[in-house]
């Protein structure tokens, strides 16, 4: 970028790779750093080291956590006999702040995509399917969005699980159509898992 030193320019170039982040935004960003005190953005850039260094995906649900499992699949608990199939650990954190949810998870790291290039064999489905047959849950409740990678994915699932002898649910209406599940209400997400349908 024009105008600016090098180590500027390297900053807007990493800062908009950053998703939502256009050449605006991360120069507000990067401007709000550079006046900030050089403490301040040090221990940013630690925080970062750290949380790259600790922060890995549960080796049971691919949730965060810096351990091999994460807090959820280690509590007894929690119904381990229902399974929240959610697009990425963000939605995790959306069901739980409703806090009416007591079941597992298990994170897809997306949804299919075709023209994307994601298909079903990028995403955690075939760690999913080999995980119901171990455990054997009485649930399974695909809780992925209602855009229409959502409901293709949700689709999708359903035809994958449903011959492995288990229940399979979708979210009620009540989220609105396109939207991503850490964009609802905790009160709507609550609903929404209480009047879920079969799928």
């Amino acid at each position: 970028m024009a105008g600016y030193p090098p180590e500027m320019t390297d900053l807007l170039e990493r800062l908009g790779r950053l998703p939502g982040l256009g050449p605006r935004s991360s120069q507000r960003i990067a401007f709000h750093l550079l006046l900030r005190p050089a403490g301040e953005t040090k221990k940013l850039g630690e925080a970062l080291e750290k949380m790259k260094a600790s922060v890995r995906f549960c080796a049971s649900c691919g949730n965060l956590t810096n351990r091999r499992t994460c807090s959820i699949c280690e509590d007894p608990g929690r119904d381990h006999g229902i399974i929240c199939v959610v697009e990425e650990p963000k939605d995790v954190v959306a069901f739980e702040e409703t806090g009416s949810y007591r079941g597992g998870y298990h994170v897809l790291m997306g949804k299919i995509s075709p023209l994307d290039g994601v298909g079903p064999e990028d995403l955690r489905i075939g760690a999913l399917v080999a995980r119901i047959r171990r455990q054997s849950p009485r649930e399974v409740i695909v809780a992925t969005g209602s855009d229409p990678e959502g409901e293709t994915t949700a689709f999708y699932l359903a035809r994958v699980l449903k011959p492995l002898g288990v229940k399979v649910t979708r979210l009620a209406a009540g989220i609105p159509l396109g939207t991503a599940i850490d964009f609802v209400d905790p009160g709507t997400l609550t609903r929404a898992l209480e009047g879920r349908r079969d799928l």
